[in-house]
């Protein structure tokens, strides 16, 4: 678990969360960003993947997460310049007319056609 070092985290606090098997991992000092970062990428999740499908497991719940980081990172358009991912990239343009003409895409889907690419 990654959280910040906010006072309203008592001591006993990681005692318990280290009792029932979770790391926990301090945000850095003075990296106010950090939290913003991880907060839209677990907002993210949680509207494009967690709130279309029912978990049934936990292993299917991490197969669920992995796939969804793989998109994330290689497939989803983000607010980048031209809309690229963070882990892919960015394709020639296609200047030729009869390539544009030929162009065949296709589209593949993921965990049961949450996700689409």
């Amino acid at each position: 678990m990654i959280r910040d070092r906010d006072a309203r985290y008592p001591p006993f606090f990681a005692e318990i969360v280290r009792q029932a098997g979770i790391t926990v991992v301090l945000s850095g000092v003075r990296m106010a960003h950090m939290n913003a970062i991880m907060e839209r990428w677990i907002g993210t999740c949680r509207r494009e993947l967690l709130d279309r499908m029912l978990v049934r497991s936990w292993a299917h719940r991490l197969k669920a997460l992995y796939q969804f980081e793989i998109y994330y990172d290689l497939d989803r358009p983000h607010r980048a310049p031209k809309r690229g991912a963070p882990l892919r990239a960015e394709p020639e343009p296609i200047n030729d007319r009869a390539q544009v003409i030929d162009l065949q895409v296709r589209r593949r889907e993921r965990l049961g056609r949450i996700l689409h690419e």
